[in-house]
């Protein structure tokens, strides 16, 4: 364990674990830790030597003390990301590494690839955010009605359970994505854990047109993993990215959202051979 000191931004943990030599940096998805792909022991694990980060609001990272409220809902500049990867080299040297990602942490790899594409050997995606526009994020994030609905809805403490309960009951999320999400709005400060977190990284969005070029470019060994019964962020709107690569590994696993399991270790091992 260690952390990175990213200059105007603040101090990011990272967890170190994994039997393999290679580099792999890793971003987790929203509720978790740096740690989250421990789980994946016999496949991925086995191969390398994982830097997962935490998110802010997250684990152990830290803003900088200058960061106030209205910068955090404007969100950290895009340029940022590149700073992660930067000061990993200044620790650790100069060399290529792989990027394992889940969900949100998605976009972060994304970013990265876009940006030094030379230097990334392989990427793995699993659920992953940042391929296509969600609407129901944008909605919240930058429309002004739905920015002024979620700040609302991190105050009360009954507005985000219905709003879950109603999206559940049309069948817009499934009984675990509900679970999971409810267990993360039980509390005033986990609420406000969510809206600071979704609004810090708003402006995270990579050029999926460049990233596509440049993983052919490259060659860059790329896996796509998705959950069959994933409501979040499914395969589907992924199809026109996955269409602009030469080529890919696309994975649909028998798991919902909630896929980075040890089930999930178990097929990559055994029915893969990953």
């Amino acid at each position: 364990m260690g952390y990175l000191s990213i200059p105007t931004l603040g101090k990011v943990h990272y967890h170190e674990y994994g039997s393999g030599a290679k580099p792999m940096l890793a971003f987790h998805g929203y509720g978790m830790t740096g740690r989250q792909f421990h789980v994946l022991k016999d496949s991925i694990m086995a191969k390398y030597h994982v830097y997962g980060f935490d998110h802010f609001f997250h684990g152990d990272s830290k803003l900088d003390e200058h960061w106030s409220e209205k910068d955090i809902i404007q969100g950290m500049p895009r340029e940022i990301v590149k700073s992660y990867l930067e000061e990993w080299f200044n620790v650790f040297g100069r060399q290529r590494v792989s990027l394992l990602a889940y969900s949100i942490g998605a976009n972060f790899a994304l970013i990265l690839l876009e940006e030094f594409p030379d230097m990334i050997a392989e990427v793995i995606l699993m659920a992953p955010d940042g391929l296509s526009v969600y609407k129901g994020f944008h909605f919240l994030m930058h429309r002004p009605f739905g920015k002024f609905f979620f700040r609302l809805a991190t105050k009360s403490k009954w507005l985000a359970p219905s709003l879950l309960k109603n999206l559940k009951r049309v069948g817009f999320i499934d009984d675990s994505l509900h679970t999971i999400a409810y267990n993360e709005i039980d509390t005033p400060k986990k609420r406000q854990d969510v809206y600071y977190t979704l609004n810090i990284i708003k402006k995270l969005k990579p050029d999926t047109d460049k990233v596509a070029a440049h993983i052919n470019q490259y060659q860059i060994k790329t896996t796509l993993v998705f959950g069959k019964d994933d409501k979040l962020f499914p395969i589907g709107p992924a199809k026109p990215f996955i269409a602009k690569l030469d080529r890919a590994e696309v994975l649909e696993v028998p798991f919902g959202h909630w896929l980075v399991v040890a089930g999930l270790d178990e097929y990559l091992d055994t029915i893969l051979g990953f």
